[in-house]
C-alpha cells in the first residue's frame, strides 16, 4: 500500500502540469514538464511503486494513453463534463492536476472508454468521413445562401449539377458575387472527390471486420453505417445492457422525482406522485445518435419488419416522431445483440422479449 501513488495530469500544448498524492492522500509531489514523448517516459520511470494515473479527455488524450498504458498499473481518461470539483473555487494548472489526482484517489473519476487499438484505422477514416461530409453540407448551404441573397429561386439539387452549373452561373449579374459562387463551386468539386476516396478507403478498412458483415444484415443499416458503428462503439462488450447504449447514444430518457416515500399510518410507503420526464439525455455521443436516428428515419419509410412495427406504433396511437424514436431504441439493441452474440439478424429480434 505505502508504494501506491495517484498522479493528476492537467495536459495542454506545451506543458503538463503533474501532482502526486500517496496512498493517504497525501501531496508529495508536483511538477510541470514538458508535452514530449520522452520527457514523459522519463519523468514516470523516475517514479516507484504502483502508478495510477488520471488526465481529462481531450486532443491528447488517446496518444498519452497509449503511451502510458504500458509504463503504469492504471490510467483513466476521465469525462471532464463530470468533475464539478474542477470547477470550484481558484482555477490554475496546478490546482486542476492536484484536484484530478484527489479524484482519483477518491475513486470518483467518471471513465472514458479508451482500449481497442485494433480499429484505430477505421477510427480515423471515420472521423475523416464525417468532418468532410460536414464540410461538403457547408458548402452546399453557403452556395445557396449566394443565390438567395440575389432572390435567386434554388430549391433542389439541381444548382449542385456540373452540367446546369454554368446556366446558374448566368442568373447572378454582378461580377464579384458570381466569382464567389464559382470558388465555392471549385470547393464543392474538390470535396466531393475527395469524399469518394475516403469512402472507399472506409469500405475496404471496414471489410476486415467480421462485425461489418453481421451489422449489414440489419435493415437501414447499409456498409457505411456498419463502418461507423464499429469505429464509433469499438467494441459491443463495452455495454452490459441495451439502456446502456441508449445513453451513450442519446436515446436514453432522463426522469427527476422527489419526495418519493410518505408515512400513511405510521407505515413508510412509496409515493404514488408520477415521475417526472426530462425528455432524452444530453450528454452522449453526437455522431451516434444520428447514426441510429438516420436509420430509423429510413427503416420507417422501406418496407420490411422494421416498417411494420413502425406502422403498428403509430396504429397504437404513438405520435410518428415518438414511434421514430422508440424504432431507433429497438434497432441499438438488435446492434447490439446481432454484434456481441455474432449471430445473424432475425426479425424475432422485434419482439419485447428478445430486444
Amino acid at each position: 500500500m505505502d508504494s501506491v501513488k495517484y498522479i493528476g495530469m492537467d495536459v495542454h500544448k506545451e506543458a503538463i502540469s503533474i501532482a502526486v498524492l500517496n496512498c493517504s492522500g497525501k501531496l508529495v509531489m508536483e511538477c510541470v514538464i514538458e508535452t514530449k514523448a520522452i520527457t514523459i517516459v522519463q519523468f514516470f520511470q523516475g517514479l516507484r511503486g504502483s502508478l495510477h494515473v488520471t488526465l481529462e479527455e481531450g486532443t491528447w488524450a488517446a496518444w498519452l494513453y497509449d503511451l502510458l498504458k504500458p509504463r503504469v498499473s492504471e490510467i483513466v481518461v476521465c469525462n471532464p463534463r463530470r468533475n464539478a470539483l474542477l470547477k470550484e473555487g481558484n482555477k490554475s494548472d496546478r490546482i486542476d492536476a492536484r484536484k484530478l489526482a484527489e479524484l482519483l484517489y477518491l475513486n470518483k473519476v467518471k471513465p472514458v472508454y479508451h482500449g481497442e487499438n485494433g480499429i484505430r484505422a477505421l477510427k480515423e477514416l471515420s472521423r475523416s468521413y464525417l468532418t468532410i461530409s460536414g464540410d461538403l453540407v457547408r458548402v452546399m448551404t453557403r452556395l445557396k445562401a449566394v443565390y438567395r441573397s440575389w432572390a435567386i429561386p434554388c430549391a433542389g439539387k439541381q444548382v449542385y449539377a456540373l452540367r446546369y452549373r454554368a446556366q446558374w452561373l448566368g442568373k447572378i449579374t454582378e461580377t464579384g458575387v458570381r466569382r464567389r459562387a464559382e470558388f465555392y463551386y471549385q470547393q464543392l468539386d474538390a470535396l466531393r472527390s475527395l469524399r469518394q476516396q475516403v469512402r472507399r478507403e472506409l469500405l475496404a478498412e471496414s471489410g476486415k471486420h467480421q462485425a461489418s458483415k453481421l451489422l449489414c444484415q440489419i435493415p437501414s443499416i447499409g456498409p457505411i453505417r456498419a463502418a461507423q458503428l464499429i469505429a464509433i462503439l469499438q467494441t459491443p462488450h463495452r455495454f452490459r445492457t441495451k439502456r446502456q447504449l441508449w445513453a451513450y447514444g442519446g436515446l436514453g430518457i432522463e426522469t427527476h422525482s422527489s419526495a418519493d416515500h410518505r408515512y400513511v399510518d405510521g407505515q413508510l410507503q412509496p409515493s404514488k406522485k408520477q415521475v417526472s420526464l426530462r425528455g432524452l439525455n444530453r450528454n452522449h455521443n453526437h455522431d451516434l445518435k444520428n447514426i441510429l436516428k438516420g436509420a430509423a428515419i429510413i427503416a420507417a419509410t422501406k418496407p420490411g419488419p422494421f416498417q411494420e412495427f413502425y406502422a403498428d406504433l403509430v396504429a397504437k396511437g404513438i405520435r410518428p416522431e415518438m414511434a421514430r424514436l422508440t424504432l431507433a431504441r429497438k434497432i441499438a439493441a438488435i446492434t447490439l445483440i446481432v454484434w456481441k452474440k455474432g449471430v445473424c439478424f432475425d426479425a424475432q429480434h422485434l419482439k419485447p422479449q428478445t430486444a
